[in-house]
């Protein structure tokens, strides 16, 4: 089993803890907060340090502040001169937004263009505001080639039903891959994908999927910066997200929250008490930890 631990200021911990929140599971002494991955087990502790114990622990942990050595090695799995190759980058958006789809975007940037997409102002979308987002995607639709692949809400949960949320994924990754790939003219030089489970667990995740996308693959943690076509499918997928956002909150009447945090379980709470729990299956994850806080929370407003 993998042990990773690092330091985390507290706005990182914070951070740390709306995104493992569905999660949450009761923490051990001298902790103020743990969570439960399939393949992960987090702690926060009252120190800041942070520790990953599992298969994934140090995919996880590189996602918050890895040591810098750990950067340049993961950076250095890639062949020399990489960031300058054409590629296929795919990220995902929403995996721990209890309201909202899942957003899986694969985007093409061929080395001739890469100035141009940096022009654009492409870079980690973590930097960028969600108008910013907005803006940025719009001129990314008209410059390069991309394919998404969504899974609302409704098939989220079906699925989930009988596989975890990384199998789902890693079929949802797969299958923009390998659309993209079919209408592409030319062979890219490689495709890399922003690493959310180890390599040889995403394709066992893949066994019984057809036109599986293996040649030429790279994983790697932090991909957002290794090439901008990982940034560039990273913000195609956050403005599809945002406006899917926009669609359900003008649906139900309520601003939804993204994240995973307080303020969902008292909107989940809301919409509960107001059209019953049944409607969470149209617009949340609803195996997220939040759906329970929130039924209790409906309970205590009666």
């Amino acid at each position: 089993m993998g042990n990773q631990v690092i330091k985390l200021s507290i706005e990182a911990q914070n951070a740390l803890i709306e995104r493992y929140s569905p999660y949450a599971v009761n923490p051990p002494p001298y902790a103020k907060f743990s969570a439960k991955t399939p393949s992960c087990v987090i702690t926060v502790y009252n120190s800041g340090k942070v520790m990953f114990q599992g298969q994934t622990a140090e995919t996880e942990a590189a996602k918050w502040g890895t040591p810098e050595a750990k950067k340049v090695a993961a950076a250095s799995t890639l062949p020399d001169g990489f960031s300058n190759w054409s590629v296929v980058g795919s990220d995902e958006v929403g995996k721990g937004d209890y309201f909202g789809p899942l957003v899986i975007v694969a985007a093409y940037v061929p080395k001739e263009k890469i100035d141009l997409v940096k022009e654009l102002g492409v870079k980690d979308s973590k930097q960028l505001s969600d108008t910013d987002i907005k803006r940025i995607a719009r001129d990314l639709h008209v410059t390069i080639p991309y394919q998404k692949a969504t899974l609302h809400n409704p098939m989220y949960n079906k699925m989930q039903k009988t596989m975890t949320q990384g199998k789902m994924t890693a079929i949802a990754h797969n299958a923009a891959l390998s659309a993209l790939l079919e209408k592409l003219e030319e062979k890219p030089d490689a495709i890399l994908i922003d690493q959310f489970t180890e390599k040889n667990v995403y394709y066992k995740h893949l066994s019984h999927e057809r036109n599986i996308v293996n040649a030429d693959v790279y994983f790697s943690t932090k991909a957002e910066g290794l090439h901008v076509a990982v940034a560039a499918a990273s913000i195609l997928a956050r403005a599809f997200f945002l406006k899917e956002m926009d669609q359900l909150s003008q649906t139900v009447g309520l601003t939804l929250p993204k994240g995973a945090g307080a303020k969902v379980d008292q909107v989940a709470a809301s919409l509960i008490k107001r059209d019953g729990v049944e409607r969470l299956n149209n617009i949340a994850k609803v195996h997220f930890a939040n759906t329970k806080k929130a039924l209790r929370l409906s309970e205590l407003k009666r």
